[in-house]
Order: C-alpha cells, then sequence, then structure tokens
C-alpha cells in the first residue's frame, strides 16, 4: 500500500469524505483499493500522534 492509500484510509476510519483524483491510472487504480485493508488502533494513534496543530483551507 502507499502513502497516500494510508493517509485516505486513515481520513475514512475518522469518518472524513475523500474525494481523491488523479489523472493517472495507476494511482486511480490505488485510490479505489481503500476498502480492501484497514488500519489498526495501533496505526490510527501513531498517525493521530504526528498532528501539529495546522488548520488547512480543504478542511
Amino acid at each position: 500500500m502507499s502513502s497516500a492509500q494510508v493517509i485516505l484510509r486513515w481520513d475514512l476510519q475518522r469518518g472524513i469524505v475523500v474525494i481523491p483524483g488523479s489523472s493517472n491510472p495507476d494511482h486511480i487504480k490505488e485510490n479505489l483499493d481503500l476498502f480492501g485493508f484497514e488500519l489498526s488502533d495501533s496505526e490510527m494513534e501513531q498517525i493521530n500522534a504526528l498532528d501539529r496543530n495546522e488548520k488547512h483551507d480543504w478542511y
């Protein structure tokens, strides 16, 4: 799995709707493969710990 897939999956597991986009056929295929795996509670906690308290315009 790619880092982009992990980030998209992390968002999905937090209840955030994701709308990925790409013109690259390989990336489109990767973006569709988000439901073949799930992040563990430990993995979710590790990613949450990376929070730098930054806000972005897209949420």
